[in-house]
């Protein structure tokens, strides 16, 4: 067998319209898939991460053969498989002597960069075509962003819904008169509040031999392999979107920054996963949700914070992550050096707030976007934790985690490490925040209301002693000046008692 083109479709391409397939020959062209040891061990992957997404390819992969197309698929045991994806296309010319290779660019630098050397080392063309499920490409982002003297989200948000024309009135203005209903969206949490549970799917035979495999090869992996619920395929995927947008989305802007132990949803869409992996076209989830505002079924605030997270922070990470790459991966503005602590692995660890969020990440390969932030991101943060091992972390424990996605909300949202590029200002908080959007302050060993001894919230000391520790860097952002005001208050004793808690709290986690 000869000719033809190699069409390499990654495991996070799962769409039939992306843009490796659109002018596919079904007669002459084979579709090439692999499940490769490199791209699963290059960081050590949460265990569901793994399986949810040797799943959802061999599914597609299955889609693809009943509709018609040539496809050959590896998989990680197969004897053959050559365990990267530039040996699985070098072995894949051996065996078929194409004339070309297609492949959507990808979405992580290191992979483009191994794509690139294709066409010399292969001495075949190799056209890496642009990534199309996007509402922006990386040149449109590039040409926003030159000559800016801030690259703010919300500036490129307002841009992306004009030129798509999304929530947008007859006459060109943002419905409700607003473009951004995130004051609206801070509501703190309540015991007796019922949510239903997003859409869960029991595993199927495919999906039961992949969670096998994933038991026995990647048993060192962090995470709980079970129970597993993901959906696996696009059919599964909408089905899931459409129970968030009828049971979810009404109260998914009031409470969407709010946390309460025992619920890791809340009212979070939970389909991010399927987003980012191709099961699902954000243009889908975006449409669903403005015909539910439309149609009388949930708020604006609800349906316009859920579209923000979409076409304005999805996009525009991804513009920063393309933008800044590879300089961005060694950003570290305010020079933090520790490590990550264990418990970050284990969640022992009396701190509730983060025992709760890190059990609650081992079982479901997730957390929502404030436990991201606001707790293992903040303490991450006033910690002065590197941002090497933040972002490892991230892209090992969640399923929805890839590196133009997880890095620039780590370097530059969750550790300001990027020195204000991505965020006007750190998030950092003490433990009142904390206490004031969950329940979680009620069952810790800590108390909140404590500044500082061995009983104070460990949060209330570290914040302040970073606020003291990087001064120089940030006394002259005015999102802070109240802040070092209401420092420059505070007695010189209450102020060395803070840093020293903190200096024997951060020693402790070393131990």
């Amino acid at each position: 067998m000869s000719g033809g083109t190699l069409r390499i479709v990654l495991g996070d391409q799962l769409s039939h319209h992306i843009s490796s397939l659109k002018d596919i020959n079904p007669e002459k062209d084979t579709i090439w898939m692999c499940e490769v040891w490199e791209e699963a061990t290059y960081v050590r992957h949460h265990k569901k991460k793994i399986a949810f997404l040797f799943s959802a390819m061999r599914h597609f992969a299955e889609e693809l053969s009943a509709k018609g197309y040539k496809v050959h698929y590896t998989k990680l045991d197969d004897a053959d498989n050559a365990g990267s994806f530039y040996g699985e296309v070098q072995r894949a010319i051996k065996l078929l002597n194409p004339d070309r290779i297609v492949v959507t660019a990808p979405g992580e630098y290191r992979v483009l960069q191994g794509m690139q050397v294709w066409q010399k080392d292969f001495s075949v063309p190799v056209d890496i075509l642009d990534d199309d499920r996007f509402y922006a490409t990386a040149d449109e982002f590039s040409k926003w962003a030159s000559g800016r003297k801030q690259l703010r989200m919300e500036y490129f948000y307002r841009e992306m819904r004009k030129k798509h024309r999304v929530l947008m009135t007859p006459g060109g203005m943002p419905e409700g008169g607003q473009w951004n209903y995130d004051s609206e969206n801070r509501k703190p949490p309540s015991g007796d509040m019922f949510m239903s549970q997003p859409m869960f799917f029991k595993p199927d035979a495919i999906t039961k031999e992949v969670m096998a495999l994933v038991a026995n090869r990647f048993a060192e992996h962090f995470g709980d392999l079970e129970p597993f619920h993901l959906a696996v395929t696009a059919e599964d995927a909408e089905k899931a979107l459409i129970h968030f947008i009828e049971e979810r989305l009404c109260h998914f802007g009031d409470y969407q920054d709010a946390m309460l132990q025992g619920q890791p949803f809340m009212y979070h869409s939970y389909i991010s996963f399927y987003i980012n992996c191709g099961l699902l076209d954000p243009r889908q989830a975006v449409a669903r949700a403005e015909a539910a505002y439309h149609a009388g079924k949930a708020p604006l605030n609800a349906v316009e914070g859920f579209i923000r997270q979409i076409i304005g922070w999805r996009e525009y990470v991804r513009g920063i992550y393309w933008l800044k790459m590879p300089s961005y991966a060694k950003e570290n503005a305010l020079k933090a050096k520790r490590k990550l602590p264990w418990f970050y692995w284990s969640g022992e660890t009396d701190m509730n707030c983060m025992k709760q969020c890190i059990q609650e990440t081992r079982a479901h390969a997730y957390a929502h976007h404030i436990q991201r932030l606001m707790v293992l991101g903040n303490f991450a943060l006033l910690a002065g934790i590197h941002p090497d091992e933040v972002n490892e972390w991230y892209l090992v424990v969640y399923a929805d985690a890839y590196e133009w996605v997880e890095m620039p909300n780590v370097t530059g949202m969750v550790l300001y490490a990027d020195g204000g590029l991505l965020a006007s200002k750190p998030y950092a908080a003490s433990g009142s925040y904390i206490n004031r959007m969950s329940d979680y302050c009620q069952g810790c060993r800590y108390k909140v209301n404590k500044k500082t001894g061995a009983d104070a919230c460990p949060f209330n000391y570290l914040y302040w002693d970073f606020l003291l520790r990087n001064k120089d860097v940030l006394k002259n952002n005015p999102r802070l000046a109240m802040i070092y005001r209401t420092a420059e208050k505070m007695s010189q004793a209450q102020l060395l008692d803070m840093r020293r808690d903190a200096a024997a709290f951060l020693e402790q986690q070393e131990g």
